[in-house]
Parts: C-alpha cells; structure tokens; sequence
C-alpha cells in the first residue's frame, strides 16, 4: 500500500475556503474569530461562576442578548463586548493596523 499524503491545516483551508486575503477566506477567518470570541466570554463567565441572567443584568442587557453573544459574537457591537469584558474583570486589548500604522486600544 503507498503512503497516504498529508496535508497542513493551512493547505486545506487554501484549497476548500480560499487563498489568504480573498474574500472567502476573510469571511472564514472573521467568523472563526467571533465564535472565539463568543466561546472566551462562555468560559469566563462560567468561571465567575455568573448566570447569562445575572451576566446582562450586570451590563444591562436580557439574557438572550448575552446567549446570542456567546454563540455568534458577530451579532454584537464592540461596545457590548466591551461592557461584557469590563463586568468579567477582564483586560481587554484590541489591536487595529490602518495603512501600516498600529494603533492599540487598551
């Protein structure tokens, strides 16, 4: 039997999603990036040991706005997200590149 051929996690995103910086893959990544998002404030709120009740009541928000953040952060502003950090206790750093100049939002 041949050896079977083995491919990188990046060849395979660049073969069924699309080549870094096209469309596709920019859409993937963002997506990616907001379910991580979405997955650190579950993690950390669990860790606080607070409800996604008592989570919005303490940034004023329901507690569907808190579950649909956690499962799709792309729903929420950065304002929100923001808010929802601060009332976990949390750093928040945001890094943002405009035309090869860096500017970070601590």
């Amino acid at each position: 039997m041949g050896k079977m051929k083995t491919y990188s996690l990046s060849e395979m995103e660049d073969k069924y999603i699309g080549k870094e910086g096209t469309k596709e893959r920019d859409e993937y990544e963002y997506e990616l990036r907001m379910d991580l998002l979405g997955q650190m404030i579950r993690t950390t709120r669990k860790e606080k040991k607070l409800t996604q009740e008592k989570l919005g009541k303490l940034i004023g928000v329901n507690k569907s706005q808190i579950s649909k953040l956690e499962n799709n952060a792309n729903s929420a502003t950065i304002e929100t997200i923001i808010r929802v950090f601060k009332a976990l206790k949390a750093e928040i750093n945001f890094n943002v590149i405009l035309d090869n100049n860096k500017l970070e939002i601590v």
